[in-house]
């Protein structure tokens, strides 16, 4: 049995099947066929998206421990509050209130708010704090990061309902 026949929602296009999975309710969750132009364009917007974000983490993160201090990671901590709220309000935005064109949501969740999020500096910075010694503030990290990101969503999506 041919591919498309065992798997209906799959198309050919090109005499290829290229599938790559699309933004619906969440966030990867349906499968479609894309051209091999449509995935060298989501691989530049992600590319882009991605150079934005990280270059705006740099900037928030250097701002705020110019601020407050390197004694705790509050720039990783902020970079993640912001970022968690942001993709609550756009991931329902675009769920409920308005359709973008799939490259557009590439842009800007998997492009920039991939590049800007930094769960991986996270990781890393609460490893550092435990490793010299300093526990409390390492997992006063660990829940603060992850209460406060969880909230930063649940608050995004209720206010893109707002709008």
């Amino acid at each position: 049995m041919e591919f498309a026949g065992k798997y209906p929602d799959v198309q050919r296009i090109n005499n290829s099947y290229t599938a790559a999975a699309t933004c619906n309710v969440g966030f990867f969750v349906s499968l479609r066929i894309v051209s091999s132009d449509e995935r060298m364009t989501s691989i530049l917007l992600i590319f882009l998206g991605g150079g934005i974000g990280a270059v705006a983490r740099y900037g928030l993160q250097g701002t705020m421990y110019r601020m407050l201090g390197g004694d705790f990671p509050y720039g990783t901590l902020v970079v993640n509050v912001v970022g968690c709220f942001l993709i609550g309000v756009l991931m329902m935005g675009m769920e409920n209130r308005f359709l973008l064109n799939p490259s557009i949501r590439v842009f800007l969740t998997i492009g920039i708010l991939g590049g800007f999020t930094t769960f991986s500096s996270f990781s890393y910075e609460t490893i550092a704090l435990l490793r010299d010694g300093q526990l409390l503030f390492g997992l006063f990290n660990v829940f603060a990061s992850i209460v406060t990101c969880l909230l930063a969503t649940y608050l995004g999506t209720v206010i893109a309902k707002l709008f």
